[in-house]
C-alpha cells in the first residue's frame, strides 16, 4: 500500500479514536487523587487571583500536593472558572481523554518518524485495546498528561540530536514545551534534562565512532544550545507551580527529592497478601505491569528486541539502531531506577503509565519487522489473525465494562476474576461515581423525607452537592460501626483478601453492587439498626453495660463485622465476663483472622494472665499482619527481656528500622541494657527525650 494512502488511513484513524475517547469520558467516574488535585488546582487559582495572598497552595502538610506543579490540572481549572463550566468533573473527564489521545497521536508520529505509517497506524490498533492506559486517560489529569509530555520529550530529544538545520528551531520549540509542560506536572521531568545531556554525549560519541573525527566547534555550539533548551524549560515549568515560585532551584529539586521517596504509605493487596507500600517486593512494578499489559503488547515489545538484532545483521543502519536503542533506554532507566532505590510504589503502575508509549511504539515496530521479514503471504495473513486473536481478550473486558477500563488483568493471572482478592481492584474508588447515582435514585423512589446521612469509603460531597438534604461524610470501611451514617458507599479498596475470597464483602446489608467483569468492586449499605453505633459511643464513655445490651442486638442483625466483635469483647472484659470475652474476640478473627485489633487485644489478655508464649504468639500475628503495627513489636520484646535478651533487641532493632522515632521502642531498648550496660541506657533514654 501507498504512503498516501496509508496516511489517509492513519488521518482517518486517528480522527475516529479522538471522537471514541471524548465520547466514553462520559462514562468515567471520579476518582480519589481527582478530588484531591482538583481541590489543590483551586488553591493555585485563587493563589494567582489574589496575587500570592491566598496561601493554602503551599499549605499541605497532608497531601503533599504543593510538590507536585500539576500544570494541567491548573490549566483545566483556570478554563473551568473563565467559561463558568458547572459540571466540572465531566469537563475534566472530557480535557483527560483529549491528553490520552495527544499522547497516543505523539507515540504514533514517533513511530512513522522511526520507520512508517504501517507502525504509526499500528500504534493507534495497539493503544485501542489497552485498557489500562484507555481507562486512566477518562479521569486522570497527571499521570496521562506526564506520559504526553515524556514520550513527546524523548521525541523530539532524538529530533533535535539527529535533525538538520532545516528543522532545528522547529524542534527546539517543540522540545522545550515539552520539557518543561514535563517538569511542570511533576518534578521527575528533571529527569528528561538529564537525557538530554546524557543523549548528547551518546550521539557524539557515536558520530565521532562514524566519521573518526571531532567537530569541536560544533559540539560546542549545540552544548549551548542544549543549555539554554535547559535554563528555558525551567523558568517555563514553574509559571503555574506555586512551590517552584518560591524559590526557583531549591523547591524544584525539593520537589524531586520528595516525590522520589514519597512520605504517605498505603496498604494494598499483592500477591493475596496485604503488604505497604515502600515494604513491598524489589517486582512489585514489573509484576504489576506484567498481568495488565495486554499479551498482544507485550508479546509485539519482546518481537522488537529479538527482531532487533537481525535488523542489525541486515540493515546495518547503525544510526537507526542508536535511536532505538535510546528509546529502550528511556523505557527501562526509570524502572531500574526506581527497583534499585526500593522507591515507595502504590495503585499497581499507574505512576509508570508514562513509559507505557514507548512500550507500544516498540510493540508496533516489533510487529511491522516481524511482517516485512515473512516472505510467504499466507504468513503474513496468518500474523494478522493473531493479531486478531491476541486483541479479543481486552476488547471483550472493555465493550462488557465501561467505565471500569483501567480495572484490566490478563490472561497471565485469569482476567480480573483471577486478580481479584489477589490484587487490587478498584484502588481509585470509581465504583463510587455509579453507587452514588443509583444510591440518589434509591431515596427518590423512598420519597424519604428525613435528613439522611451518607458515609463513604471517599469523600462523596461532589455526588451529592445538589442534595441538602443529604449529609455525607468519610469513614474507614472495617470501623463502619463506629460511625454514624444511614447508608454507604464502599468501594472494595483496604478490603481484608480473606473477606474478599471467602464473600464476606460485600456485607448482607449490601442493597446494590456494582459488579466489573463478575466481579462485585462496589457497594451500598443500608443500614437496619444503629445498635452497634450506640454502643461504641456507650463503651467510649465507660457504659459497659449499655454498651453489651447494644451489642447483643447489633450482632443478631449483623454477625460479620469484626470490629462489633472486638468492641462487644472489650465492653465484656471490663465487665468480667472474661470468657464470653475471649469467645467473641475469637469468633471475629473467623471473620478477619489479620484483624489486628482482636489479635493485639487477645495478645494483651494473654499477657495479663501470665500466658507468655499464648501471648507471643498473639503479637507475632499482629506483626504478620501488619509490619508497621509497632506495639506489637514492644510486647514481644518485653515478654522476652527476661529469658532471651538478644532476641528482644533485635526485635525492637526491627522496629526502630522501620521507625526510627517510635519513643516506646526506644525507650524498651533502653531498658535492655539498664542492668548489663547502664551507659547504653542512658544513651537511649536521652534519645528518647528528644521525641515528643
Amino acid at each position: 500500500m501507498n504512503e498516501k494512502r496509508l496516511k489517509y488511513i492513519f488521518n482517518f484513524s486517528s480522527a475516529i479514536l479522538l471522537v471514541l475517547m471524548l465520547f466514553l469520558s462520559k462514562n468515567a467516574g471520579i476518582s480519589c487523587d481527582e478530588v484531591l488535585h482538583y481541590d489543590q488546582s483551586v488553591s493555585v487559582y485563587n493563589y494567582f487571583a489574589s496575587h500570592g495572598k491566598c496561601q493554602s497552595a503551599l499549605n499541605t502538610p497532608v497531601t503533599n500536593l504543593k510538590y507536585y506543579g500539576q500544570s494541567y490540572d491548573n490549566i483545566v481549572t483556570v478554563l473551568i472558572k473563565w467559561f463558568k463550566i458547572r459540571d466540572v468533573y465531566s469537563f475534566r473527564h472530557l480535557m483527560s481523554s483529549f491528553a490520552g489521545w495527544m499522547a497516543i497521536m505523539v507515540t504514533a508520529l514517533f513511530a512513522v518518524w522511526l520507520t512508517d505509517y504501517n507502525a504509526g497506524i499500528l500504534v493507534l490498533f495497539l493503544f485501542a485495546v489497552s485498557p489500562t492506559f484507555m481507562g486512566h486517560s477518562q479521569n486522570n489529569l497527571k499521570d496521562i498528561p506526564f506520559a504526553l509530555a515524556y514520550i513527546s520529550a524523548t521525541y523530539f530529544t532524538l529530533k533535535f540530536l539527529d535533525s538538520d538545520r532545516k528543522h532545528f528551531y522547529i524542534n527546539s520549540i517543540f522540545l522545550i514545551t515539552s520539557i518543561a509542560f514535563s517538569m511542570s506536572i511533576r518534578a521527575g521531568g528533571l529527569l528528561l534534562i538529564c537525557y538530554l545531556f546524557l543523549f548528547f554525549i551518546i550521539f557524539s560519541f557515536f558520530k565521532f565512532i562514524s566519521e573518526n573525527k571531532v567537530n569541536i566547534v560544533e559540539i560546542r555550539n549545540k552544548f549551548l544550545c542544549l543549555c539554554f533548551i535547559a535554563v528555558i524549560s525551567w523558568l517555563l515549568s514553574i509559571l503555574l507551580w506555586p512551590y517552584a515560585l518560591q524559590s526557583p532551584v531549591k523547591n524544584v529539586i525539593e520537589s524531586y527529592r520528595v516525590m522520589a521517596h514519597f512520605p504517605s504509605t498505603f496498604r494494598q493487596i499483592f500477591e493475596g497478601k496485604v503488604v505497604w507500600s515502600d515494604l513491598g517486593p524489589w517486582y512489585y512494578l514489573p509484576k504489576s505491569m506484567l498481568i495488565t499489559v495486554p499479551v498482544i503488547v507485550f508479546t509485539g515489545f519482546a518481537l522488537f528486541f529479538v527482531l532487533f538484532f537481525v535488523f542489525l545483521r541486515t540493515k546495518h543502519d547503525h544510526a537507526k539502531a542508536l535511536l532505538f536503542v535510546l528509546v529502550v533506554f528511556s523505557i527501562l532507566f526509570p524502572i531500574v531506577f526506581i527497583v534499585y532505590e526500593k522507591s515507595n510504589l502504590y495503585s499497581s503502575w499507574r505512576q509508570f503509565l508514562f513509559i507505557y508509549p514507548g512500550i507500544v511504539l516498540l510493540a508496533s515496530i516489533g510487529y511491522c519487522r516481524l511482517y516485512e521479514y515473512l516472505r510467504q503471504g499466507y504468513l503474513k495473513l496468518v500474523m494478522v489473525v493473531l493479531l486478531c486473536i491476541l486483541s479479543l481478550h481486552p476488547i471483550k473486558y472493555m465493550l462488557s465494562n465501561p467505565g471500569f477500563y483501567y480495572l484490566y488483568y490478563n490472561q497471565i493471572v485469569g482476567g480480573l476474576k483471577g486478580a481479584y482478592s489477589n490484587y487490587e481492584t478498584d484502588y481509585y474508588y470509581v465504583s463510587q461515581t455509579n453507587a452514588s447515582k443509583w444510591l440518589l435514585d434509591y431515596l427518590k423512589n423512598k420519597e424519604i423525607k428525613d435528613r439522611i446521612k451518607v458515609s463513604a469509603t471517599y469523600p462523596v460531597e461532589w455526588q451529592f452537592r445538589n442534595h441538602p438534604e443529604i449529609e455525607t461524610s468519610y469513614f474507614r470501611y472495617e470501623e463502619r460501626s463506629q460511625s454514624d451514617w444511614d447508608y454507604a458507599i464502599v468501594a472494595n479498596r483496604y478490603i481484608s483478601p480473606f473477606q474478599l475470597r471467602n464473600n464476606i464483602w460485600p456485607p448482607a446489608n449490601a442493597i446494590h453492587v456494582i459488579y466489573a467483569d463478575k466481579v462485585p468492586v462496589g457497594a451500598v449499605l443500608e443500614r437496619k439498626s444503629k445498635d452497634d453505633y450506640a454502643g461504641y459511643v456507650a463503651l467510649s464513655k465507660g457504659n459497659f453495660r449499655d454498651a453489651v445490651d447494644h451489642f447483643e442486638k447489633a450482632l443478631k442483625l449483623d454477625d460479620r463485622d469484626a470490629m462489633i466483635f472486638y468492641n462487644f469483647g472489650a465492653a465484656l472484659y471490663n465487665e468480667g465476663q472474661y470468657l464470653k470475652a475471649d469467645s467473641l474476640l475469637k469468633r471475629g478473627l473467623e471473620i478477619n483472622p489479620d484483624f489486628e485489633l482482636i489479635l493485639m487485644y487477645l495478645g494483651n489478655i494473654a499477657r495479663s494472665q501470665q500466658r507468655r508464649d499464648e501471648a507471643i504468639s498473639y503479637y507475632q500475628r499482629v506483626i504478620e499482619a501488619d509490619k508497621k503495627y509497632f506495639e506489637a513489636y514492644v510486647g514481644i520484646s518485653e515478654l522476652l527481656m527476661d529469658k532471651d535478651v538478644k532476641k528482644a533487641r533485635e526485635i525492637l532493632t526491627a522496629c526502630l528500622n522501620l521507625n526510627p522515632r517510635y519513643k516506646p521502642a526506644i525507650i524498651a531498648l533502653a531498658d535492655t541494657f539498664r542492668n548489663s550496660d547502664p551507659d547504653i541506657a542512658k544513651k537511649y533514654d536521652e534519645l528518647a527525650k528528644t521525641i515528643k
